[in-house]
């Protein structure tokens, strides 16, 4: 650690952390700090979608829907153990927008970026196609087209990793008690959890607090004004399958909304919803009229009816937008917005952006501030994120040789680690020969050496941090497995945690 730094980023969610990396991948000195734990509100409760935006189309959002859908294959690239190709099927709803629509927008949609690993949309005859067969009959005709699915909390974890590997700082849990400009810099003073004091000085101040974005200019740097900000709540239920396949569901509703309907291990995933917010951030669950808005849709297509009492887990998430002036929660745009105030000592503000565009927001951030630094950014192709990097061409033949090295591990754990953590599995395993050696199995594919190396590299300080985030276990556990781990938690692993 060090007392002064080119730029210091409040916030650990997925702009936070790509502005991070970036900055450091330029040769800046950076210091990240989060109040909580990476990715532990806005970008952790996502709809797990590396995705162009398909209905952004009807609101003329061409150049955000261009910009994500480059992406797409980009980030597909740099992190295939944890971003993965998704098939969507679209039925069509004779009440809502006409055929001819649907397929015009598809068509855009297949055009408007590049595209070469994922295949062009098509038009499908429900009766005939596997799809079809949850869907009620009243469905004639659907439309399939490609998009992808990431493990949200995983990518900004990453993005974190390859900060550090660039040679910036990462304190999680520590917060940005308040920060002026002092001789030509900022004099920021922060605090970890314990209120511990320290004192750093950067030359530029990045605020990618999501939600917190204006209580951290208002409250820490004393920059009141008008607000900017419109904070929307989604929230998402997961129920038992609800259906067979790899496929996901786009289901339009009257509302102009769309609801997704996603596979989740032995789950599904449904979301979202768009309802305007203005409490504490720190504070949210799914609300009963949001569960039942989800069901609603939901059974409107599919035979098989979801009900309240189905869900074993929900989450919701505030995201953070630019207010344009929209009349509802719904039209308000998801593109971002960046604010520079000052040129000598820089504060740069972020707003709004989706978890698809945050390298292209990251760029934009590290464009304004290039010139107080004189920095070049990196020429792309981007390097991939930590465990990106595979031996062999493609996830599966991977993990065919990772089979042959390993036959002792149970081929569903094998899987899991590998979508976690790609070829640094082997990093976690070494020279384990056993299943034995992976320590205390806590349920839910979770064992004792996974959880001390999400510790040791990845920040992990809470049972928390690790059920819901860097892994998904929690989902699998038991109430009673959780609530051991939590106890083991406190007898084990709290004090490992300790910088």
């Amino acid at each position: 650690m060090r007392d002064h730094y080119d730029v210091l980023v409040v916030g650990g969610g997925i702009n936070g952390c790509g502005i991070a990396n970036l900055a450091a991948q330029c040769g800046l000195s950076v210091l990240l700090v989060e109040q909580d734990d990476l990715a532990a509100h806005t970008s952790s409760a996502s709809s797990k979608l590396i995705h162009g935006g398909l209905r952004y189309l009807e609101y003329g959002e061409f150049r955000l829907v261009r910009e994500a859908l480059a992406e797409r294959e980009v980030l597909l690239a740099m992190a295939p153990h944890i971003i993965r190709p998704l098939t969507f099927i679209l039925p069509h709803h004779k009440a809502l927008r006409p055929v001819w629509m649907i397929r015009l927008g598809l068509l855009l949609y297949d055009h408007l970026g590049s595209r070469e690993q994922l295949p062009a949309s098509q038009r499908l005859t429900l009766a005939q196609h596997p799809a079809g067969a949850p869907l009620r009959p009243r469905y004639h005709t659907g439309f399939s087209y490609a998009d992808c699915w990431v493990d949200d909390a995983r990518l900004v974890v990453l993005n974190a990793m390859q900060a550090r590997e660039y040679g910036a700082d990462v304190l999680t849990r520590t917060r940005l008690e308040g920060a002026c400009r002092s001789e030509g810099g900022w004099l920021a003073r922060l605090a970890d959890s314990s209120g511990a004091p320290r004192t750093v000085t950067a030359s530029a101040l990045v605020n990618a607090a999501g939600p917190w974005v204006e209580r951290v200019l208002e409250t820490s740097l004393g920059h009141a004004g008008r607000s900017r900000l419109r904070l929307v709540k989604g929230s998402h239920i997961v129920v038992p399958r609800c259906y067979e396949g790899e496929h996901a569901y786009l289901l339009q509703n009257g509302d102009r909304r769309v609801v997704f309907v996603l596979p989740y291990g032995d789950y599904t995933l449904i979301g979202t919803t768009d309802v305007p917010f203005d409490g504490d951030p720190a504070t949210l669950a799914a609300s009963a009229e949001e569960i039942d808005y989800l069901c609603r849709v939901v059974n409107e297509y599919f035979v098989r009816p979801i009900r309240p009492q189905d869900v074993v887990w929900s989450f919701a998430g505030v995201r953070p937008l630019f207010d344009d002036g929209s009349p509802s929660a719904t039209a308000v745009t998801r593109d971002y917005h960046l604010e520079l105030d000052g040129s000598d000592v820089p504060l740069l503000s972020v707003f709004g952006g989706k978890l698809t565009t945050h390298r292209q927001l990251a760029r934009a951030a590290l464009t304004r501030l290039a010139g107080h630094f004189d920095l070049e950014l990196p020429d792309e192709p981007p390097p991939a994120l930590p465990g990106g990097v595979l031996p062999t061409l493609t996830l599966s033949a991977y993990r065919h040789q990772l089979a042959q090295r390993y036959p002792w591990l149970p081929a569903t754990l094998l899987t899991a680690l590998l979508q976690r953590h790609g070829s640094l599995i082997e990093r976690l395993l070494q020279e384990a020969t056993a299943l034995a050696d992976l320590g205390t199995n806590h349920g839910g594919g979770l064992y004792q050496r996974e959880v001390e190396y999400l510790i040791r590299e990845e920040w992990a300080r809470q049972p928390d941090d690790v059920l819901w985030r860097r892994s998904k276990c929690g989902l699998a556990m038991s109430a009673a497995e959780r609530q051991a781990f939590a106890a083991e938690w406190e007898r084990r692993y709290a004090g490992l945690g300790m910088d």
